[in-house]
């Protein structure tokens, strides 16, 4: 059995520039899984840069709310939304709201550096 504690994985800036936890990852936790599971968070007034991956992810917003961005498309996302993001999008997501923007964020196959691209 593997439980985590949230409040006990360090954070880190990831390579879009939000605080990301990584959560649950087969390279790191040893677990039979084709995703990896990460805790992100965009501080008031910011947002991710614009990126987009080779695997497809899937946020589920958990508090405030923002603006996704996925290729031409924007909307507004809140508490409770769950958003597919399709492999190779463009993307970033932003938060204009006075309170952190917080999802979880499942990437699948698992997240891997070299799947990123970070957009000028």
């Amino acid at each position: 059995m593997l439980i985590k504690d949230l409040n006990n994985i360090k954070s880190m800036t990831s390579g879009d520039n939000i605080l990301l936890k990584e959560v649950l990852k087969k390279s790191n936790d040893k677990v039979d899984i084709n995703y990896s599971i990460a805790h992100a968070v965009v501080k008031p007034g910011h947002s991710s840069l614009k990126h987009k991956m080779k695997s497809s992810e899937v946020y589920i917003i958990t508090k405030g709310k923002g603006i996704m961005h996925i290729d031409k498309e924007q909307k507004e996302v809140k508490e409770g939304n769950i958003v597919f993001i399709p492999p190779n999008a463009v993307q970033f997501i932003e938060n204009k709201s006075k309170e952190d923007l917080v999802f979880i964020c499942i990437v699948e196959p698992e997240w891997k550096k070299e799947d990123e691209e970070i957009l000028s």
